[in-house]
């Protein structure tokens, strides 16, 4: 399996770091966050990674280089202008090949990846599905969550609604409608989430979506000590 790591974003919630840095760069306890995300990836046994780029993209490329450092191989989706979650993937598919890929978000972190090989088997047992997405327990920036699990099935309604960890197996048919150019993916997962294409489960592993200075201060707190603390 390969893999894409979203790092387009500008990253305004997070200047004056991200002036000079991309999102992905900044560090929390001394690391950047996407160097954190390559060493999972390749303790998971993952060998191939995308990494689409737009703001000061440059400056991953100079820093990440081929990914040899890790033992990955890293190709890299340069984006004049950031392209959207969607519209990235949909600029990227020529790179990652005709079959199901881990997409996960440059700015988040997490202690431990899910089970992908459990998530694509589940995949697999039904050819006519998407995407198998991972929510998490609702931070305090986000208390009615996105998605409602369902049996299996993942809906945009439902109770007890929990939050995308930014995180998801994408097979490449779920982007063959969509046109070229800077595309959400909000839309598109509820269209397919309405004709049950998508399935997910929760993930309880420590997470931080890495948005503001804040978030930051509390993900290198919880690296340097163990503690979680909460958002004020």
């Amino acid at each position: 399996m390969k893999a894409m790591i979203l790092a387009a974003g500008r990253g305004e919630r997070l200047r004056p770091l991200t002036d000079s840095l991309p999102k992905p760069l900044v560090a929390a306890a001394g690391k950047p966050l996407i160097v954190y995300h390559l060493e999972k990836l390749a303790a998971a046994g993952i060998k191939e990674v995308v990494i689409n780029h737009a703001w000061l993209g440059h400056k991953l490329v100079q820093a990440l280089g081929n990914g040899s450092q890790w033992g990955l191989t890293i190709n890299y989706s340069a984006e004049e202008n950031a392209l959207e979650t969607a519209g990235g993937i949909k600029q990227a598919l020529s790179l990652l090949g005709d079959e199901a890929f881990l997409v996960i978000n440059g700015d988040i972190y997490i202690d431990e990846l899910p089970d992908i090989t459990q998530a694509m088997a589940q995949l697999k047992v039904e050819p006519a599905l998407e995407a198998f997405l991972w929510l998490v327990d609702n931070p305090q920036h986000n208390p009615e969550g996105d998605f409602a699990i369902i049996g299996a099935q993942l809906a945009q309604a439902g109770a007890n609604k929990l939050t995308y960890s930014g995180m998801g197996i994408y097979h490449p048919k779920m982007f063959a409608d969509i046109g070229a150019g800077k595309q959400a993916l909000g839309p598109l997962l509820r269209h397919k989430m309405a004709d049950k294409k998508i399935i997910g489960s929760r993930t309880s592993t420590y997470w931080c979506d890495v948005g503001t200075i804040e978030r930051l201060d509390l993900l290198t707190n919880y690296l340097a000590t163990g503690t979680i603390s909460a958002e004020t």
